[in-house]
């Protein structure tokens, strides 16, 4: 026999399932959340190298990756971060601006995941509870292995198919496609870059470098470090670019931002004419990565021609690779694409063609970029829906 004593079914207890809960129960819904797995909240936990860091000062829709780059302001302005910062500011979680206008805990994830319990103390949280099966008539009857329940609104918050360990499935969609909502196909964002052959040789020799760069494909540009690693790329600035490249695409790596390797070179000439390569490279990349681009060269800076400086400083200023591929969706931290925005609604998240059925969070295809973004989407989009059930 369906429960019929709920208002709302949130399907999801992630950061945007658990907090729509709190923010339906805050108005008197009577809310139920189900979830396959055992424990609440596990993104959370590892989140932010286990800090959380759980919003950015400088949210903007442009931080978004969409194919309605518009379809993020409405839920953005309704649930800002301000708002989201005022909450931990009042469970008393201590917290800093890293870098970036990104926000971390000063202590631990945990206290997130457990403010957000607390706000939706008043909601029924069914853990181990996997969905068997999801009818509409008038009301949403949710069958699961932990029995039936019944609502007049359903929320689809169990996010997206990035790192599958931690239970990732590809549920919303599925869930959405059976009542008629189209899905952008999914990819892995925010994801570590894989070469091959004579670039991946080299990378791997210097895995474990880290510096700071520009790295740009087409006309985006991010500034942050870039770490080599055995399989490639990987470090802030690649995670970010990786959410933007297209099979085959290009990439390019600037390992002196902001400075001309050209004129730095030439002037090293003149300076310090007895120097080696590797010494004066040394002076403004690491040692590592210096010793690789002067190879086994042992000449003076005086005894270089001036054109052999010249097409080093452009390779550091501009290293053109191409990357075969990505390490997918197990070391993933979002995922590209989702549940059609042209099938929802801007300000709910809600259906346009099936009433009471909404889709918030990583489920949909609303993706941010590294450095709290996704966490905002998930507080705004999960606001905007609980103002609607």
């Amino acid at each position: 026999m369906a429960h019929t004593a709920y208002d709302v079914v949130v399907i999801g207890a992630g950061a945007a399932g658990l907090f729509c809960a709190a923010m339906a129960v805050k108005r008197g819904k009577r809310v139920v959340v189900l979830d396959h797995a055992p424990n609440p909240g596990a993104k959370i936990l590892i989140s932010g190298g286990g800090r959380c860091n759980f919003t950015n000062l400088k949210v903007k829709a442009e931080n978004f990756i969409s194919a309605n780059p518009h379809f993020s302001k409405s839920a953005l302005a309704g649930f800002t971060p301000q708002d989201f910062i005022r909450l931990v500011e009042q469970a008393g979680i201590a917290y800093h601006e890293k870098t970036l206008g990104q926000l971390f805990c000063d202590d631990s994830a945990k206290q997130i995941l457990d403010m957000l319990l607390r706000l939706c103390a008043g909601a029924e949280l069914r853990l181990g509870a996997a969905v068997r099966d999801i009818s509409y008539t008038d009301r949403f009857t949710v069958r699961t292995a932990q029995g039936s329940v019944e609502a007049p609104a359903l929320v689809l918050a169990t996010g997206g198919l990035s790192i599958p360990k931690l239970g990732a499935t590809n549920f919303s969609y599925e869930a959405a496609k059976t009542f008629g909502l189209r899905v952008v196909p999914p990819r892995a964002g925010l994801v570590p870059l894989t070469f091959s052959g004579e670039d991946l040789a080299w990378m791997q020799e210097l895995a474990g470098v880290s510096l700071p760069a520009a790295v740009s494909a087409g006309k985006r540009v991010f500034r942050e470090n870039v770490l080599f690693t055995h399989r490639g790329l990987s470090g802030p600035a690649v995670l970010q670019i990786s959410s933007y490249l297209t099979a085959g695409e290009r990439l390019a790596v600037d390992m002196l931002p902001g400075q001309k390797a050209e004129e730095a070179l030439l002037a090293a000439k003149t300076r310090r004419p007895k120097a080696v390569l590797k010494t004066i490279l040394a002076e403004f990349l690491p040692a590592r990565l210096a010793a690789h681009l002067a190879s086994e060269d042992t000449r003076n800076m005086a005894d270089l021609p001036d054109k052999f400086l010249k097409v080093l400083a452009a390779r550091i200023n501009r290293l053109e690779l191409l990357p075969t591929g990505n390490e997918g969706f197990a070391k993933a931290e979002v995922t590209v694409g989702g549940v059609d925005t042209d099938d929802l609604v801007s300000k709910t998240c809600g259906a346009r063609t099936v009433p009471g059925l909404f889709v918030i969070g990583e489920a949909v295809d609303v993706t941010g970029w590294l450095g709290g973004y996704n966490f905002q989407w998930a507080w705004s989009s999960a606001f905007a829906a609980a103002q609607a059930v």
